[in-house]
C-alpha cells in the first residue's frame, strides 16, 4: 500500500440541466479521473459550495459565468463555450461545448496541465500498489498486441487501466485509421523534465478502447531506443502515486533500452510463445541470457502463454473493440480466472 494524494475537486457548472448532469455521469465512468467531481446548473449554488470547498477546476459555460465567480477561490477556470462568448471571458481558456465528452476532458486536462506543474504532494489516503503487467515475446508474430488490448479491457471493466506500446513501431495509427495529434513521444520529453504536473498532461492526451485508456504510442523508434530506465521508472512512479490508474499493461518490444530491467520492474510478465523448433530455440536464447544477466527474478514472473489464433472481421477502432468479444477474448478470461494454465 502506498500513499495516495487526497482527490481534488473538479466542478462542471452548465445552466442546460441535461447537459451537466450527462457529462458528470461520463466522468464517474472514467476510473482514471484524479478528481471528485461536483455538478451545478445554478451559478448560486456553485458559489454556495465554493465558499466552503476549495476547487481545483472549475468548467463553466458562458452562459453560466458571473462576475463574482471571478473572485472565487479556484485554480483554473475553464470555459465551456457554444462558440461565441463575450470578450471579456478571452482571459480564460476556452473548450468547445458540442462535441464528444471524451474530447472535452482531454482538452480540459490539456489545459489544466499546461497552467500548472502541480505539486503532487501526498497525504493520508491509502492507494493500492498499481498493478504493472509487462507483455513481451522474443519470438515474432505471436499476437502479442491483439492479447494486450484484449487483456486491458476486460481488466478495464473492474480496474482503471492504462495501456502502453513500447515497441519501435507500434503501428498504431495505420490500425485505428486515425491520426494522435499527441502521445508518448510528448510524455517522454515531460518525463525527461520531470513534469510534475504530468499525469494531467497525460489525461490531456490518453484515448479510450472500451474500458481501456491508451496512450498514442511513440511516432519514431528513437523515442523509445533513447529513453534511458530511469525516464521509465520515474513516468511509471507518477502513474502509481499520482493517477487514479490501478492497472499499467506494458507492450514491450526490443527497442526499449534496458529491458530486462524494465522487465522486472513488472508485477508480472506475460510471454506469448509458439511451437515451431525456430520459436522454441528463440525462447531458449531469451531464457539463457535472462539468467547469464543474473535476471533470475524475471524468470520466476513469466508466465507463458499460447494464443489462440484470431482473424480480425473489422478495421480501425472497430477491430480493438472486437479483441475483448472474440476468442481470443475468451481465452484472455478463462486465463484471468485460471482456468488455462497457457
Amino acid at each position: 500500500m502506498i500513499r495516495a494524494k487526497k482527490k481534488n475537486i473538479f466542478a462542471v457548472c452548465d445552466t442546460e440541466i441535461e447537459y451537466a448532469y450527462n457529462f458528470m455521469e461520463y466522468l464517474m465512468q472514467k476510473k482514471n479521473i484524479p478528481f471528485e467531481i461536483q455538478a451545478f446548473t445554478s451559478p448560486e449554488v456553485l458559489m454556495d459550495f465554493a465558499r466552503n470547498n476549495e476547487i481545483e477546476i472549475l468548467l463553466i459555460s458562458d452562459k453560466a459565468m458571473k462576475e463574482e465567480i471571478r473572485n472565487l477561490p479556484v485554480r483554473q477556470i475553464i470555459i465551456l463555450s457554444e462558440g461565441v462568448h463575450s470578450p471579456g471571458l478571452d482571459q480564460y481558456p476556452t473548450v468547445y461545448k458540442y462535441q464528444s465528452s471524451d474530447k472535452v476532458i482531454r482538452e480540459v486536462m490539456a489545459c489544466y496541465g499546461v497552467e500548472h506543474e502541480v505539486s503532487m504532494a501526498q497525504n493520508g489516503v491509502i492507494k493500492k500498489e498499481m498493478r504493472v503487467i509487462g507483455i513481451y515475446s522474443p519470438i515474432g508474430r505471436t499476437q502479442k498486441t491483439s492479447f494486450a488490448l484484449a487483456l486491458g479491457q476486460i481488466l478495464g471493466r473492474d480496474h482503471a487501466a492504462l495501456y502502453l506500446n513500447l515497441e519501435s513501431y507500434s503501428g498504431f495509427e495505420q490500425l485505428m485509421e486515425t491520426h494522435f495529434e499527441q502521445g508518448l513521444s510528448d510524455v517522454l520529453y515531460y518525463a525527461r523534465q520531470e513534469n510534475t504536473g504530468i499525469v494531467y498532461k497525460i489525461a490531456g492526451m490518453v484515448q479510450t478502447i472500451q474500458n481501456l485508456d491508451f496512450l498514442p504510442p511513440a511516432l519514431f523508434p528513437m523515442d523509445i531506443q533513447t529513453t534511458k530506465y530511469e525516464e521509465w521508472i520515474w513516468l511509471f512512479r507518477q502513474l502509481e502515486q499520482n493517477s487514479n490508474y490501478e492497472v499499467l499493461i506494458l507492450d514491450l518490444g526490443d527497442g526499449v533500452a534496458d529491458l530486462y530491467q524494465i522487465l522486472d520492474y513488472c508485477t508480472e510478465i506475460y510471454v506469448p510463445i509458439r511451437q515451431d523448433i525456430i520459436s522454441a530455440a528463440k525462447l531458449e536464447q531469451f531464457e539463457s541470457a535472462l539468467q547469464m544477466w543474473d535476471s533470475v527474478s524475471v524468470l520466476e514472473k513469466i508466465r507463458k502463454i499460447r494464443i489462440p489464433f484470431y482473424a480480425a472481421g473489422k478495421s480501425g477502432k472497430a477491430w480493438a473493440e472486437e479483441l475483448a468479444w472474440s476468442e481470443l477474448g475468451d481465452y484472455v478470461r478463462k486465463l484471468l480466472r485460471g482456468e488455462d494454465s497457457g
